[in-house]
């Protein structure tokens, strides 16, 4: 599995979440919620501390993650983080 993420997304994660050099976001399955890769989970996410990160990535001085637990939900699919200019909002591709 791989994990990017574009500047203009991790530009907007600062803006909307007020962070700053060093944060960390992570990315994780939730129960409950629409879309996704498996039925009946969702994507969410946190600002914390890595703790055992499956995937990683740093961009803008900030580190992106998926912890080693989560990984599951992504099926072994690629996880992208984009944003679009269209609607102001960030774009989650897995493939």
């Amino acid at each position: 599995m791989e994990m990017s993420i574009t500047k203009p997304a991790a530009k907007w994660f600062i803006k909307e979440l007020n962070l700053e050099e060093g944060d960390a976001i992570r990315f994780f399955a939730r129960y409950g919620g629409f879309g996704g890769v498996h039925k009946g989970f969702s994507l969410a996410l946190e600002k914390t501390e890595p703790n055992n990160p499956g995937v990683e990535v740093t961009e803008e001085g900030i580190h992106f993650f998926v912890e080693e637990s989560d990984i599951w939900y992504f099926d072994g699919k690629n996880f992208h983080i984009k944003y679009s200019r269209k609607y102001d909002e960030i774009e989650y591709v897995i493939n």
